[in-house]
């Protein structure tokens, strides 16, 4: 069938594909709410609320709304029905792994069950599974583990990126220490997704481009008025965003129209259509150039595996290396409206004696230090080959 056709022919490409897969709750008018109504958490609470998006005061029970009825996850009859549900996603059509929809509303011992059922009974011999929580860097890692899944959206990292790289008067210090958190929490080498958006979530480009304020109902914005790009800065620091998330560690994950951005406020004016042709100059350009930043970070182990290794931070410039064996990387970003001249120290143990850029950047080696200029809201990758 069509779903058979799509997952062979991205294979051919070299390509996986994962599947959205909601494990939390179903349609009122499913068949497993309607036989079985006792599998499912009670609307009513015992103070005679109703158990409506509570997110953390009842977060393993809250109902997202009175049509999507809550499945109880502590049911072993419940665990099994709906892990097997996954699981003939995977031994049907040979898909590549889940996005998993609301993980934090699970508690633990589903996810224990589904990922062994899909070490033991899968034919591949690795599924991707990576899943979506809002809350605290706890929370967040209580879902990851060797028998858990293998890594989660890193809301709190990308919003501090949002606010400080779409805001010129926030610092790029705050950044680097979200970042040194995420690693302390997750580690050094993890599979945790580094996102430029989703779906719940304004596109960072209304922010950085002026038309959304951080500090308003960015959803009523989207009925109220026309989202566009007002400052056309707001591509470049787009540009930033991607080039960030391509050389930290984890996965990059780019929210469909940021690879030429897309503008949109709060849900629902973020799930516009896609805009395929016709593009402006400037969404070519952040097309183009996002290519190229993937491109870099595919044909390059150091932005893969390499380490981080944190050499400069202060309120608009912000540079890291990565270091995998030989291979070298060194990133910076200036997020100020005027160019920047730094200096930075490099380490002995890094061993460069020559940079290479895809970029146009100004840069040069004088012994152990390199001098870098920096245009405004600019990023540069240097390679040792």
């Amino acid at each position: 069938d069509v779903l058979n056709e799509l997952v062979a022919s991205t294979h051919e490409k070299d390509m996986n594909i994962i599947l959205d897969f909601v494990s939390n709750h179903v349609h009122a008018q499913n068949q497993v709410f309607v036989n079985h109504p006792n599998w499912f958490t009670a609307l009513d609470l015992p103070d005679g609320r109703k158990n409506l998006r509570l997110w953390d005061e009842y977060r393993l029970t809250t109902w997202f709304d009175t049509f999507l009825p809550d499945l109880n996850l502590e049911i072993p009859e419940v665990i099994e029905m709906v892990s097997d549900s996954a699981m003939f996603w995977v031994t049907n059509y040979n898909i590549d792994g889940y996005r998993h929809d609301a993980t934090k509303h699970i508690s633990t011992p589903y996810w224990r069950t589904l990922t062994k059922k899909l070490r033991d009974e899968s034919k591949s011999e690795f599924i991707f599974q990576i899943g979506e929580t809002f809350g605290s860097r706890e929370l967040i890692r209580s879902y990851v583990g060797t028998d858990l899944l293998d890594g989660q959206f890193d809301f709190n990292l990308y919003f501090d990126m949002r606010n400080i790289m779409a805001s010129d008067n926030e610092s790029f210090t705050k950044l680097i220490q979200s970042l040194k958190e995420s690693n302390k929490y997750y580690g050094s080498h993890s599979l945790m997704g580094n996102i430029t958006g989703n779906h719940d979530l304004p596109r960072f480009i209304s922010f950085a481009g002026g038309a959304l304020k951080f500090d308003e109902d960015d959803k009523d914005a989207g009925w109220s008025r026309d989202i566009q790009v007002i400052d056309t800065i707001g591509y470049y620091k787009l540009l930033q965003v991607s080039a960030f998330i391509h050389t930290i560690p984890g996965i990059p994950v780019t929210y469909y129209g940021d690879e030429i951005g897309m503008p949109g406020a709060g849900d629902p004016d973020n799930r516009r259509p896609m805009k395929f042709d016709r593009l402006t100059v400037f969404e070519q350009m952040v097309k183009d150039q996002t290519t190229q930043i993937i491109k870099e970070r595919r044909d390059n182990l150091a932005l893969i595996y390499g380490d981080l290794i944190l050499l400069h931070s202060d309120d608009h410039t912000m540079v890291y290396a990565r270091k995998y064996f030989d291979k070298v990387s060194i990133i910076a970003f200036n997020k100020f409206k005027q160019a920047e001249v730094l200096i930075i120290k490099l380490p002995d143990y890094l061993n460069i004696k020559e940079l290479t850029s895809e970029q146009d950047c100004n840069f040069q080696l004088l012994e152990d230090e390199l001098e870098i200029t920096l245009k405004p809201y600019s990023y540069c990758i240097l390679n040792k080959d």
